[in-house]
């Protein structure tokens, strides 16, 4: 698939892991709307830095855990 994101991530199945964690809870545990985290989930949408950092605390997980940089050599 070309043209995503250049960053992957495992938010939904970390949510998954999680109780089955809505987009919504998500969302309202680092203050974004469902909508933002479904587009990051996605790959539609690259989260700021901060909100990154508060996804993966919500999981107590490293950043990396949670989120994959593909760069140009990833695809």
């Amino acid at each position: 698939m070309s043209g995503g994101a250049p960053i992957a991530n495992q938010i939904r199945t970390l949510r998954f892991l999680a109780g089955e964690m809505s987009q919504a809870e998500l969302g309202q545990k680092i203050g974004v709307t469902r909508q933002t985290i479904a587009a990051i989930e996605a790959g539609k949408y690259s989260p700021s830095l901060e909100a990154a950092f508060r996804i993966a605390e919500v999981f107590g997980r490293p950043l990396e855990d949670v989120f994959q940089w593909k760069g140009s050599a990833g695809s």
